[in-house]
């Protein structure tokens, strides 16, 4: 895997990790459960340890939820709290976010231009909305995109009483990034790429 590599100006282009929204309300016990929450959050701790460890950047992403009648991300409640699985250490920089879209009304374009990154690697909550609003933006932004496919997670739908099965909409939305908008990796096919 290619981690850093020269610009045509002689300076270094970075891959970023960008967390989405791995948040309380997500999980056992929260207001809007994903399925296979728990699992991707632990795929996504693997991933954050992997940069920490690489000492790459690192990006986590934070909605609260300020759309009137939202039921969940509600701002003072435990729910917006970044979860557990993949918790900022000190100086992991937080980007907080009102819109499925983290570009949008947020200064993440600013920040990755200002740090000279290219590429980023994709995990977060969930597939259907953020992750798939983030990646397509990222990549109008002239970003190369890899999305961790068991490092995101989401839930069924519904649609005029057509149920459509979580892993169904996973799948359709994730294989909708390729080829044109991401590569799609396991945390595994990520990690055993070579340096």
């Amino acid at each position: 895997m290619i981690h850093q590599s020269a610009d045509l100006k002689g300076g270094t282009v970075t891959q970023a990790l960008l967390i989405i929204d791995i948040q309380n309300d997500y999980f056992p016990g929260g207001k809007m459960e994903l399925e296979g929450s728990t699992e991707a959050g632990h795929k996504a701790g693997r991933i954050l340890a992997h940069f920490r460890e690489k000492g790459l950047p690192r990006i986590h992403v934070q909605h609260i939820s300020l759309r009137p009648g939202a039921t969940f991300f509600l701002p003072g409640t435990p729910g917006i709290e970044i979860h557990e699985s993949v918790r900022p250490a000190e100086g992991e920089f937080i980007l907080r976010k009102h819109f499925p879209n983290s570009f949008r009304e947020t200064s993440l374009l600013e920040r990755l231009t200002a740090n000279n990154i290219d590429s980023l690697v994709i995990a977060g909550m969930m597939t259907n909305m953020c992750v798939d609003a983030t990646v397509r933006a990222a990549f109008d932004c002239g970003f190369k995109c890899i999305v961790l496919s068991d490092a995101c997670a989401n839930r069924s739908l519904s649609y005029k009483g057509f149920e459509i099965p979580a892993h169904y909409v996973h799948a359709a939305f994730i294989s909708s990034f390729i080829p044109v908008y991401a590569e799609v990796l396991t945390v595994d096919e990520y990690l055993s790429q070579p340096e």
